[in-house]
């Protein structure tokens, strides 16, 4: 059995890319950060770094570190 083929030439092809259904995503599509939607950093990594800065800083009195000196 032989199918029908379609064949698209480039003008058509090249207007769809302009069109608002081309520019909307799929109304399935999964929320993967980074990849279906923009890269969110987690809130547990957000959570690690404020405790990580927190233990960084230096207290009343103490010099911070600098290489340069």
């Amino acid at each position: 059995l032989a199918g029908t083929r379609i064949i698209y030439d480039r003008k058509f092809l090249l207007e769809c890319k302009n069109s608002p259904v081309a520019r909307t995503p799929p109304c399935c599509l999964p929320q993967i950060p980074g990849v279906t939607s923009p890269a969110q950093p987690s809130l547990v990594k957000l959570g690690e770094l404020k405790e990580q800065n927190e233990s960084e800083e230096t207290l009343p009195g103490e010099q911070p570190y600098n290489p340069r000196q």
